[in-house]
């Protein structure tokens, strides 16, 4: 979904004097919902709030306070028919606060009621345009097919291209299956207006996704024949001259990607997964790579430097490879992929005080991946902690489930760390669990 999906829900302001005058039944009652609410008692919460939909008596301020809380806590009790129910009242008595209509979308969504979500999304567009993007989706779900290119095609123009809704339109066309009817309503319109870069972005997919490869290199060179400052114009030019052997132009049109402000990242990222497999089968050009790592390194994202770590590992410059994995990691704490792949190398270039460094803050952010536990074990038994070990792989093993060569892998961590500490009764112990693991192929 775009910008607005699945709405975040309002809080109520904590003071009591956002309730008005309140009997101090209607106060007790409603922050205890609230108390039981936040811990996650929802049916408690409903009777509390019951309780206070009583103290409320003739109060329709208060009595809205009370069924905005009730569809809440109904929603979250998968009780979709009543929380409808109670945010309509909130709507009929209180007129269209957006919290309200926000809640009731996000209620829609969840239970996969598109048809309804529709006009109340088309009201949350008078309040917030970013919901358009959420309309062109419902239009997508609820088979309105026209509908969603049309509205894609406006959010192009007035906002610009995105790769959400780039791979949302061609969803459409696969779903329709009518390609050529979907390519004559492009050449006409690219007839009518060549100067609407999308356009001409979305002919050249079709006829990509047709086989007709010529037609959509033809079309890239008349987009940018008629719009000669065009970036986009490059970002399907770039392939066609790979394809071609044309690597002076593949790499003119690449360099314009990397440097492009209108280009998104993703499609960034993807064009340098291209560039480094172009590079490693022509490294004449590897010169042009320092360029292309500066125009990167400025937007400060781990993703680029796990594509640029893995290029190097495959060369096998395991020095280079990690020293951009270890940039990335700090860019991007939340990567686990990366982080592994960091820990790994990081052991097998014997830089133990790093490994264990970093596996011990990742446990931080990854508390149940047994993984981190074995790798920080390793590092331990590498710089002669044999009880730090020992805490860790002890640990670590808890989590493990059906992987029998890890937990093989974490005994024989463990008859080291027994053997560094003098006890060889515990050691034998381990090295006869490690032994007895049969590792099918």
């Amino acid at each position: 979904m775009g910008t607005a999906s699945f709405a975040q829900e309002t809080e109520l302001e904590e003071p009591t004097d956002d309730l008005g005058n309140v009997s101090d039944a209607f106060q007790e009652n409603f922050f205890e919902a609230l108390k039981q609410k936040a811990i996650e008692n929802y049916e408690l919460a409903l009777d509390a709030l019951k309780r206070a939909e009583r103290a409320a008596k003739d109060n329709e301020k208060n009595k809205a306070v009370v069924y905005f809380e009730m569809g809440k806590n109904q929603k979250y009790l998968k009780q979709f028919d009543d929380a409808e129910e109670n945010f309509m009242k909130v709507l009929e008595s209180q007129g269209e606060r957006l919290d309200v209509m926000e809640a009731l979308y996000d209620l829609y969504y969840v239970k996969r009621d598109y048809n309804a979500a529709i006009p109340l999304v088309k009201k949350l567009i008078l309040k917030d345009e970013d919901y358009k993007e959420d309309l062109a989706n419902l239009y997508h779900r609820t088979r309105q097919y026209d509908a969603a290119l049309e509205l894609l095609d406006e959010l192009d123009d007035t906002w610009g291209e995105t790769a959400y809704r780039n791979a949302l339109r061609r969803q459409i066309y696969k779903i329709t299956g009518n390609s050529e009817g979907a390519i004559k309503n492009l050449e006409i319109k690219i007839d009518k207006n060549p100067k609407k870069e999308q356009d001409y972005l979305n002919l050249i997919f079709l006829y990509s996704e047709q086989g007709e490869t010529a037609k959509a290199f033809e079309t890239a060179k008349e987009l940018l024949k008629n719009q000669p400052k065009s970036h986009l114009a490059h970002l399907a030019l770039y392939k066609f001259y790979l394809e071609e052997g044309n690597t002076t132009d593949a790499m003119k049109s690449m360099n314009i990607v990397f440097g492009s402000t209108k280009i998104e990242k993703d499609s960034k990222y993807k064009v340098l997964g291209d560039f480094l497999n172009f590079v490693g089968d022509n490294p004449q050009f590897e010169a042009d790579l320092d360029g292309v790592i500066s125009q990167f390194s400025a937007e400060g994202n781990g993703q680029v430097y796990q594509q640029l770590g893995d290029y190097y590992l495959a060369k096998k410059e395991k020095e280079t490879a990690l020293r951009f994995y270890e940039k990335g990691v700090m860019l991007d704490e939340d990567n686990f992929s990366l982080i592994k792949n960091t820990l790994l190398l990081q052991i097998d270039v014997e830089q133990y005080e790093e490994a264990k460094s970093l596996s011990e803050n990742a446990l931080g952010t990854f508390p149940a991946q047994p993984l981190l536990y074995l790798l920080n074990g390793v590092a331990n038994n590498r710089l002669s902690d044999f009880s730090g070990a020992i805490d860790s792989l002890d640990t670590g093993i808890d989590f493990l489930l059906d992987d029998p060569k890890m937990e093989r892998d974490f005994y024989e961590q463990l008859q080291i760390a027994y053997s560094g500490k003098g006890d060889s009764r515990k050691a034998s112990e381990y090295k006869k669990k490690a032994a007895q693991i049969n590792l099918s192929n």
